[in-house]
C-alpha cells in the first residue's frame, strides 16, 4: 500500500502555471470530466468565490488521484508571497515536490522563496518548465537560472522540440524518443515516434551530459560509463531515483500546460523519482516523559501519531482538520489525544478531499491525508496520537505579520460576531491575528501584505455578511533595548488577607537582529518550585507581548533571571508574575529602548526601457537596490525598502511602466526607525 502512494505538492512563483497543470492532471487521470480554466474562474482547485474571481489561488486544495494503480494525493499551493503560510504547512507534510517554473522569466522571486522552504524540510523535487509556447520562451536559459539562483543541479530528462510558437513536443532523453501530443483530443493521446535525424545530434548531445551528470553522484553509472558500456533503462531510472530522493539532482520537464502539451511524463514522473511515505526523509518527534527525540517509523501497525497541518471551517460541519498521519491508523468514531494540549477528542467523521468536494473514509493510515471532523481544540500544528505515547511532532515555523489594519462593527450588536469571525480566521491562518488597541478600544488585525488582508476583509464582509468600518493599512512596529541592564524588584500585595510577596533580579540585554527573544534562568532551581519559576517565564513571556514605550511586541531581546528570592509563607505564584513583569518594564525602560520597522525585499520585473523609472521610483521611498538581472526580455530588479513607505505603490509602478511591470515583495528583516 505505501509503496504505491505518493504525496505531491505544486509549488512555483504567482502565475507560473501551478493550478493550470493540476487541471490538466485531474483530466488527464480521470479525476474531472472537463479542464478547468483559472482565466475563465472554472479551475476546479480554485473553488473559493475569491480565487475565482481573482485568478490567484489564495488556500492550498487538497486532491487524490489514481494513475498506473498508484493513488497520489497532491496539494495544490498558492504562488503569492503574502500567502506563504499556506505553501510551508503544506510543504511539512509532503514528501515530494513538482517545482513549475515560467519559461519566459525563469526562476522568480517566490520560486526561490518555496525551494529554500523544500530545502528546509529536505522535500525532493521534479521540475517542469512550462509555458514553452509564449515568446521569449527559453529551455536551456531556465536552466541556467536554476543554477545560478538556486544552487541545485538540473538535468532535462526531456529537451523541447522547438520553442514559442514553434514548440510542438519533447524528445525523451531516457528512451530516446520524440513525443507529440494530439490537440483533437485536448492532449489525451500521446504520439510517440523515432528522433529526427536533424535533431539526433543534440538528443545525444543531452543525454550524454544527463549520464554524465548522474555519473557525478552515482557509482555504478560512473563505473559503466567510464568502462563505456551501455547503460539500460531500468538501471538509469533507477540510479535517478536514488539522486532525486538525496536531492543529488533535478530532473528537468518541459511543457505547455495550456495547450495540454506535456503533462503525462510529468505525471509518470511523479511515481518513478518521487519518494513513497516510508522512503521519505525521516520524522522525528520528542517523547514528552523521555525529553528525547524518537524517530517516527511509518508504519501501519505502530502507535497512531499524525499531524494537524490545516485548519478550514465549514458553516454546517464545523471545523474541517486536515491531518498527515505518520504512524499507526485512526478510525472514525474513536478518541484521539491531542499531545500538545493533553485533551482528549472525539473523531466524529474523516474525509478524503477533492478540492471543496468530499467522500467518507473507513481509516486514515500512516503515510495518507485526509481531513477529520469533530475535533474541537486542534489548531495548526498539533500532533494528535495516544495517551500512552506522548510524542510531539516538529511544530511548523510561520513569520510574522507586518501590515495592520483597524476594524469595527457597523453596530454594537454585531461586535461579539465579529470578534467570533476573526477568532475562527485566526484559527484557520497561523499569519493572520487580532488584538484590541487598549488606547483607542479598536479591534486591530495583522496580515502578511495587503492582499493577504483584503482577501480576509472581503470573506469577513461577504463570506460571512458582517457590516465593517476598515482602517488604511498601518505597519506592525517592533521594539527592542539597544543596553545591558540590571534591575531587581519588588512586590508586595495583600489580596483577600493573604499576603503575596515576591523580590527577583532580571538583566536585560539586545540580542543580535533576527535572534529571536531569549529567556535564561541562571539561579539554582532545586530551592525554588517549578510553579514560581513558571511564573517568572509567564510575566517575562507577557512583557515581552506587551512592549516597553509604545505598546508593540519586543524582539531580539535576551531576558536573564539572575537571582530570586522566595518564601514559603508569602511567595505564591501570582506575585512572582507580577513582580517579572514589572522589572522587565523598568528593565526596558533604562535600557536604551529603540523602535524597529519591518524592512522588505522588493523584486521587480520591468521591461528593459522602464527600468530605470522603476528604480528610481523604489529609490524615492527610501529602496536600496541589490542588484539588476537583465533578461532577453526584462530586468529583475532586486531592492530593500521600508514597509511604511510601499503602500499604494503598485498604482505608481503601472502608471510609470505603462502597466508591464510587476512586483512582489516579502518580508526581509526589522531595523532601527530612520536607520
Amino acid at each position: 500500500m505505501l509503496k504505491t502512494m505518493r504525496n505531491i505538492g505544486i509549488m512555483a512563483h504567482i502565475d507560473a502555471g501551478k493550478t493550470t497543470t493540476t487541471e490538466r492532471i485531474l483530466y488527464y487521470t480521470g479525476k474531472s470530466h472537463r479542464i478547468g480554466e483559472v482565466d475563465d474562474g472554472e479551475a476546479i482547485m480554485d473553488w473559493m468565490e475569491q480565487e475565482q474571481e481573482r485568478g490567484i489561488t489564495i488556500q492550498s486544495a487538497a486532491t487524490t488521484i489514481y494513475w498506473k494503480d498508484f493513488q497520489i494525493n497532491i496539494i495544490d499551493t498558492p504562488g503569492h508571497v503574502d500567502f506563504t503560510a499556506e505553501v510551508e504547512r503544506a510543504l511539512r507534510v509532503l514528501d515530494g515536490a513538482i517545482t513549475i517554473f515560467d519559461a519566459v522569466r525563469g526562476v522568480e522571486p517566490q520560486t526561490e522563496t518555496v525551494w529554500r522552504q523544500a530545502e528546509r524540510y529536505k522535500v525532493p523535487c521534479i521540475g517542469y518548465v512550462n509555458k514553452m509556447d509564449r515568446v521569449g520562451a527559453d529551455f536551456y536559459q531556465a536552466l541556467e537560472d536554476i543554477k545560478a539562483k538556486l544552487e541545485a543541479t538540473p538535468v532535462p530528462l526531456q529537451v523541447p522540440i522547438g520553442e514559442e510558437s514553434s514548440f510542438e513536443g519533447v524528445i525523451d532523453l531516457i528512451n530516446m524518443k520524440e513525443i507529440r501530443w494530439d490537440a483533437q483530443s485536448d492532449g489525451e493521446r500521446m504520439l510517440e515516434s523515432p528522433i529526427a535525424p536533424e535533431r539526433a545530434a543534440i538528443a545525444r548531445e543531452w543525454q550524454d551530459k544527463l549520464i554524465s551528470e548522474l555519473a557525478n553522484v552515482s557509482d555504478t553509472i560512473g563505473d559503466k560509463y567510464l568502462a563505456g558500456e551501455t547503460i539500460d533503462v531500468t538501471l538509469l531510472k533507477t540510479e535517478l531515483r536514488k539522486a532525486v530522493l538525496s536531492r543529488a539532482i533535478l530532473p528537468m520537464f518541459a511543457g505547455a500546460s495550456r495547450r495540454n502539451i506535456g503533462v503525462q511524463p510529468l505525471i509518470d514522473a511523479v511515481l518513478d523519482f518521487l519518494p513513497a511515505p516510508d522512503e521519505a526523509v525521516p520524522t522525528f518527534g520528542h517523547h514528552l516523559k523521555k525529553d528525547e527525540a524518537v524517530l517516527v517509523p511509518c508504519d501501519l501497525k505502530a502507535t497512531p501519531l499524525g499531524l494537524v497541518f490545516k485548519i478550514q471551517n465549514d458553516r454546517e460541519a464545523g471545523a474541517f482538520c486536515y491531518v498527515r498521519m505518520y504512524s499507526g491508523s485512526i478510525k472514525p468514531g474513536t478518541t484521539v489525544f491531542n499531545v500538545g494540549k493533553r485533551k482528549r477528542e472525539r473523531v466524529n467523521r474523516i474525509l478524503r478531499m477533492h478540492s471543496n468536494k468530499s467522500e467518507p473514509m473507513d481509516s486514515l493510515s500512516a503515510g495518507d491525508i485526509g481531513v477529520i471532523i469533530g475535533m474541537k481544540l486542534a489548531q495548526t500544528g498539533d500532533t494528535i496520537g495516544s495517551e500512552g505515547y506522548p510524542v510531539i511532532l516538529e511544530k511548523m515555523q510561520f513569520p510574522e505579520p507586518v501590515i495592520s489594519v483597524s476594524i469595527e462593527p457597523k453596530t454594537l450588536s454585531e461586535q461579539d460576531k465579529l470578534k467570533d469571525i476573526l477568532a475562527l480566521l485566526s484559527r484557520e491562518d497561523p499569519t493572520f491575528t487580532t488584538r484590541d488597541n487598549e488606547e483607542t478600544g479598536q479591534l486591530i488585525i495583522s496580515g502578511m501584505g495587503e492582499l493577504h488582508l483584503d482577501v480576509l476583509i472581503t470573506r469577513i464582509l461577504k463570506e460571512y455578511n458582517i457590516g465593517a468600518k476598515v482602517g488604511n493599512p498601518q505597519v506592525t512596529y517592533r521594539e527592542s533595548v539597544s543596553k545591558v541592564v540590571e534591575k531587581t524588584q519588588q512586590f508586595s500585595r495583600i489580596i483577600a488577607g493573604k499576603e503575596n510577596v515576591a523580590a527577583l533580579t532580571l538583566c536585560v540585554a539586545p540580542m543580535e537582529r533576527g535572534a529571536g527573544n531569549q529567556y535564561t534562568c541562571m539561579v539554582k532551581t532545586r530551592d525554588i518550585p517549578p510553579a514560581i519559576l513558571g511564573a517568572v517565564e509567564r510575566g517575562v513571556t507577557s512583557a515581552l507581548a506587551s512592549g516597553i514605550v509604545l505598546g508593540y511586541p519586543c524582539i531580539d531581546v535576551g531576558v536573564t533571571l539572575i537571582d530570586i528570592q522566595y518564601s514559603e509563607l508569602t511567595g505564591t505564584e501570582f506575585a512572582f508574575e507580577a513582580c517579572a513583569s514589572l522589572c522587565f518594564d523598568e528593565a526596558c525602560r533604562n535600557a536604551g529602548p529603540i523602535q524597529l520597522e519591518p524592512i522588505m525585499m522588493v523584486e521587480f520585473s520591468s521591461p528593459h526601457e522602464f527600468v530605470g523609472d522603476v528604480i528610481s521610483l523604489v529609490t524615492q521611498r527610501g529602496g536600496q537596490v541589490l542588484s539588476i538581472d537583465s533578461k532577453p526580455h526584462e530586468d529583475q530588479v532586486k531592492a530593500l525598502a521600508p514597509m511604511a513607505k510601499m503602500f499604494g505603490f503598485m498604482p505608481f509602478l503601472r502608471s510609470t511602466s505603462q502597466g508591464r511591470a510587476s512586483f512582489t515583495m516579502e518580508f526581509a528583516r526589522f531595523e532601527k526607525l530612520g536607520k
